[in-house]
């Protein structure tokens, strides 16, 4: 939700030169329930005239109206449900200016229940004010918020200690607050700027510095937002761009194929050379598109655009786009990861979620628990099975398929994930490691071999459109042997008279020609369809349908083999009745001894498919 509490009028930019040149900060206001956080905004607000006219007085009114006492919270607590119940559930934004910048304030909530809402609300700030009541003291959760800014990479922290006027403004107290929550911080690598005695309600060190309470030389929570140093546009980091989708255009004879997305990190110009994690395809920048915009030679992060290529390559949404010559991304199905969890149920093994990094969306199982972390003591547990509600992890996530991130220390933001279970997010981290596994050795090597691919004149395109097929791989597999390869043979035979670029290619070629170094065979089953894929590859490189026999060829030998080959290239028949593997097929032939009838399936499916032209 939304509260935009200002003066609709005052929000109104007079110049958009000046709102460019301004800088704008987003702070996040966090801290234990009834600790005050919506006081100390609302206060903040009032007292920098940031209010509408007659807005301070109408709530005033409406509270007496109601028979309740009036509280500042109630200018951004807007909702009817937060204000009977004293809580603030979502994290409402307000907007007021200083001096020396805009600013964004997400109050967000402190009740334990919503701390889901307090990350969603936290995970774009530059810097944050931590509440702590004085009467209370540092609690469970003051602890926890300190915790999660930590993971979510904030490092710029004010410590508000308010409602100093129920103490009667005692330094002794604010002093063992200050000493043991810096302890605290201190154990999970947090440097708080400062800590300021507050009270919201008086208006203590609000705007203006307090004369109750002399002993306190440092700043109010205002010129304290205004030392805060904005985050730089991180330009000179490598060029990331998660893709978000891919726009074709058909209309006026518009051919154009425009890769979209936000630019993360770095920058780039038309001419630069691009590849895309984690398929490893390049391409070179032919025009950069910018919505009603003149054309622009270069864009950097924070823009949301779109690019054509010089060579129309395919690609997918989740694959990230980066620079040749720059560093590029981690690659790997299985991850380390320091991880909140958040769902209502525990996190357990062997259950399937779904990962969402940048605009990749996997399916990831909780591998191995190497430790659990109480985030309000900091003790440590690794005797526990599953992820808790509130419990920090650090653990190890499997994934279905290899895909491209950054580790937390090189780049923050792609490395940050969420963990959903039943349409829910549930889970949030940072990706710590990277760790091997049959699958990412096997991406490595493919996203080596694209990188270092030899090009000839004649373009995909050209072979396509020359041989009128768009060339794939034909997987017939089943269990009954002999009539799988005389399917294999007779569609052979009948796409060569219908003059289609087809290949049979037999796994005894193979086995006996370019895999005959393997040795134990059965061991080393992972190396035969590496290889298998690779020739596959040269193949379809070369603008022919290649079709391949295997037995019971299982989910785990497709996703190896989808590994080295783009999914959508790859086409899968079973041949039988009685489906004796967890393979997802695209046609089963029950039928299997009517070899002719079969044929012509296959053949109306490819063509179905839009495999010939």
């Amino acid at each position: 939700m939304r509260v935009d509490v200002l003066n609709p009028e005052k929000q109104k930019i007079d110049n958009a030169q000046d709102f460019d040149i301004r800088q704008r900060m987003d702070i996040v206001i966090i801290g234990h329930v009834d600790h005050g956080k919506s006081t100390i905004v609302g206060r903040l607000l009032a007292d920098t005239n940031s209010l509408p006219n007659g807005k301070l007085k109408q709530v005033k009114q409406l509270c007496e109206r109601n028979s309740k006492p009036f509280e500042y919270a109630f200018l951004i607590d807007a909702l009817k449900d937060e204000q009977s119940q004293g809580i603030t559930i979502d994290a409402a934004r307000v907007f007021f200016k200083t001096q020396c910048r805009d600013y964004i304030i997400i109050d967000a909530p402190g009740h334990i229940e919503f701390l889901k809402n307090m990350v969603t609300g936290a995970s774009r700030a530059e810097a944050a004010l931590l509440v702590i009541a004085a009467d209370e003291g540092i609690q469970e959760n003051s602890k926890r918020h300190g915790y999660l800014t930590s993971m979510l990479g904030i490092k710029q922290i004010a410590v508000l200690v308010n409602k100093m006027d129920r103490i009667g403004y005692n330094q002794d107290i604010f002093n063992k607050i200050v000493n043991d929550y810096s302890e605290f911080l201190k154990n999970i690598d947090v440097n708080p700027h400062c800590f300021i005695p507050v009270s919201g309600l008086i208006g203590d060190n609000i705007a203006e510095i307090s004369n109750k309470m002399s002993w306190y030389t440092g700043d109010n929570i205002l010129n304290t937002l205004d030392q805060f140093k904005k985050e730089e546009i991180p330009i000179n980091k490598p060029f990331r761009m998660p893709i978000q989708d891919i726009y074709k255009f058909t209309k006026y004879n518009d051919n154009r194929r425009i890769i979209a997305g936000t630019i993360e990190t770095g920058s780039i110009n038309i001419g630069d050379e691009v590849i895309f994690c984690p398929s490893g395809k390049k391409s070179k920048v032919k025009t950069i598109e910018v919505f009603n915009s003149p054309e622009v030679p270069k864009v950097s992060a924070g823009q949301a655009t779109g690019f054509t290529l010089e060579e129309q390559i395919y690609i997918t949404r989740g694959e990230v786009m980066t620079k040749i010559g720059e560093a590029q991304p981690s690659l790997s199905s299985r991850i380390k990861v320091n991880l909140f969890w958040l769902g209502k149920k525990p996190m357990v093994k062997n259950k399937e979620y779904l990962f969402k990094i940048g605009t990749s969306r996997v399916k990831a199982r909780l591998e191995e628990i190497t430790r659990i972390i109480d985030a309000s003591s900091l003790n440590a547990a690794s005797d526990k099975n599953f992820i808790d509600r509130h419990d920090v992890s650090e653990c190890i996530l499997k994934l279905n398929k290899p895909f491209g991130f950054d580790l937390k220390e090189h780049i923050t933001i792609t490395s940050r994930f969420v963990i959903v279970d039943d349409y829910e997010i549930c889970g949030g981290g940072l990706v710590r490691e990277t760790l091997q596994d049959k699958e990412s050795w096997m991406q490595n090597k493919v996203f080596i071999r694209n990188y270092k691919w030899e090009k000839g004149n004649i373009s995909a395109k050209d072979r396509a459109d020359k041989y009128k097929q768009d060339p794939a791989l034909l997987l017939i597999t089943g269990n009954d042997n002999l009539n799988r390869k005389k399917l294999a043979k007779k569609l052979e035979e009948n796409m060569f008279h219908a003059n289609k670029p087809v290949y049979f290619l037999g796994m005894s070629n193979l086995l006996y020609g370019l895999d005959a170094d393997i040795k134990d065979g059965d061991k080393n089953r992972g190396e035969h369809i590496r290889r298998l894929a690779e020739t596959v590859n040269i193949l379809i490189d070369a603008g022919i349908l290649t079709i391949v026999t295997a037995s019971e060829l299982t989910e785990d030998d497709i996703k190896l083999i989808k590994t080295s080959l783009a999914a959508e290239k790859i086409k899968t028949i079973w041949v039988g009745k009685d489906v004796t593997t967890d393979i997802n097929f695209d046609l089963k032939l029950e039928q299997a001894h009517n070899i002719e009838q079969n044929s012509t399936k296959v053949y109306n499916y490819l063509k179905s498919e839009n495999i010939f032209h």
